[in-house]
């Protein structure tokens, strides 16, 4: 589904990621964990072509994500709340994206059904425009906004930022939905070790912007991450 090959980003002097390969397969939700600075926001902006690599490729269905625009048919992603459009209403917001990506009003109202313990009473029918939201309610937005229109390919970073705890355990039954479909490739990245072991079939660990670890997400996985950003 992605093949990542020489893939590197520097700044000035400094490199701030340098893959030699990776490789992400049709259906795996893939955790990639790190501490501050390790790259992981980097190499999500690379794979979505929000900024051009140094050197090296990404490709997404076989498809250069810098060289060919196919690959966003059946990719969606939330990165941050950049993504969203301030002067908007929750509800413009989902019908937008819904244009976007070829669904009309009623097949959007419809999808959020689905999402209404999510919500859990405060982002549908509020009146607020998305800027007047908490930064954990626009993350509840930007979450479900990319799940309009079925994508195959589904990026989040740090979705379980800035969520209250029973927001957290929604939304990693959402996941859990997801990954049940079977054909749904997601990249998860998190500071959150023990929500990212739950929900994920393999997790990818970066540091100072190189892979130092990749698993399997195991019972024993939380334990060996632990043990390892503990050194």
């Amino acid at each position: 589904m992605i093949s990542i090959k020489k893939l590197s980003k520097q700044y000035n002097e400094k490199v701030v990621l340098n893959i030699p390969e990776l490789h992400f397969a049709q259906g795996e939700c893939v955790g990639l964990v790190g501490n501050n600075g390790a790259g992981k926001t980097t190499l999500f902006s690379l794979m979505l072509d929000l900024i051009r690599p140094t050197s090296g490729e990404v490709a997404i269905a076989g498809v250069r994500v810098d060289e060919n625009e196919e690959w966003k048919r059946l990719t969606s992603s939330f990165i941050d709340e950049s993504f969203l459009i301030g002067y908007l209403t929750p509800e413009e917001y989902f019908y937008f994206i819904g244009e976007l990506r070829g669904a009309n009003k009623a097949t959007v109202d419809a999808f959020l059904g689905e999402y209404v313990e999510f919500f859990n009473g405060e982002i549908l029918n509020s009146r607020k425009y998305l800027r007047d939201f908490s930064k954990g309610n626009q993350k509840k937005v930007g979450l479900v906004a990319s799940l309009i229109g079925d994508p195959e390919l589904i990026i989040w970073d740090e979705p379980f930022a800035n969520l209250d705890p029973s927001t957290q355990i929604r939304l990693k039954n959402m996941v859990n939905r997801l990954r049940a479909v079977g054909n749904k490739t997601i990249l998860i990245s998190s500071h959150d070790l023990s929500h990212t072991v739950d929900v994920t079939d393999r997790i990818v660990v970066l540091e100072k912007g190189v892979v130092v670890k990749d698993i399997q997400s195991s019972p024993d996985s939380l334990r060996e991450l632990e043990s390892f950003f503990q050194v």
